[in-house]
């Protein structure tokens, strides 16, 4: 099994403060990875190190196989970064803007692909317009277009969506879905939780500078999250259910659930107490309760 991205006991430490505290993570080849975490949990300390915008202190990172300090040149061509920050250049065209990228990289004649960059980004009516005219979601367009244009095999998104509207998160996804389809390595970093679950495939949260936890997204759900059955009844609940959950807003009942079995036992014990029920669903785990019970358990 090949590796996209690679990092073995990465430590990184601002003063007293310590970013990240021994992080192990690795991507495999053609992934759509999740990178996920609350503000300050070293995410973006360890895109920097990846991109070799910041040195570690300790440790090794590498892309596709290049280490990104003694092989720095093939491990950044390599690799295309989408920032968090709105960067630009104010005196250039979109296109000019791409053309000078794809140059940085030492590509001519790359235009056919810009084009096709420009069409999928929704940017090919703003080709001939200067980047300062552009609105802040139109900027972040171009930001993604710029870490395309080199073509790399590992694309980094540093919370790509971030303040944007649904029309720029549509046409991204469908775009980057495709390119991942083509065999790219996506890493994405958000705080859109239902993005991550319905893109990535595997994801790793970070807590304090360390991972808490790294998995199939699917397994995530499984192992960590509990369904609820929650009901609206006429009535006070019996004491052996009433013990189990306090009452919500309006006379409503929330009960974590071990298995669906048990949805059974608690109306049977509800009509057996005579009470009406007005209103009954059972809520699914998603990626944001494991997400919750992750952070909480780590902040213990």
């Amino acid at each position: 099994m090949r590796f996209a991205i690679e990092l073995h006991s990465v430590f990184k430490r601002f003063g007293a403060v310590t970013a990240l505290g021994g992080v192990d993570l690795t991507v495999r080849e053609g992934e759509f990875f999740g990178l996920l975490g609350p503000n300050g949990a070293g995410k973006t300390t360890l895109i920097s190190i990846i991109a070799g915008l910041a040195r570690a202190d300790a440790g090794r990172a590498s892309v596709m196989g290049h280490d990104v300090v003694a092989d720095y040149r093939q491990a950044r061509a390599n690799l295309g970064v989408v920032p968090q920050e709105l960067v630009f250049d104010p005196f250039f065209t979109v296109r000019e803007t791409l053309r000078f990228q794809s140059g940085y990289f030492g590509i001519r004649r790359n235009d056919a692909w810009i084009d096709e960059i420009l069409e999928n980004l929704g940017l090919a009516d703003k080709a001939e317009a200067n980047m300062r005219s552009l609105s802040g979601g139109m900027k972040r367009r171009v930001l993604v277009g710029q870490a395309l244009v080199h073509r790399p095999p590992v694309i980094i998104l540093d919370e790509p969506t971030a303040g944007v509207d649904v029309e720029l998160r549509q046409t991204l996804w469908r775009f980057i879905e495709r390119l991942n389809r083509e065999g790219h390595t996506i890493v994405l970093t958000t705080h859109y939780l239902e993005e991550a679950e319905a893109l990535c495939g595997r994801i790793a949260m970070l807590k304090g500078g360390r991972v808490v936890a790294q998995d199939r997204t699917a397994d995530l759900l499984k192992r960590h999250a509990s369904a609820y059955l929650r009901l609206r009844v006429a009535g006070t609940l019996p004491g052996a259910l009433a013990a189990r959950t306090p009452a919500q807003a309006g006379g409503a009942y929330r009960f974590r659930l071990a298995s669906f079995d048990e949805v059974d036992t608690i109306l049977a014990e509800v009509r057996t107490a005579g009470l009406h029920i007005t209103d009954l669903a059972v809520e699914t785990p998603d990626l944001e309760d494991v997400f919750l019970q992750l952070m909480g358990e780590a902040h213990a």
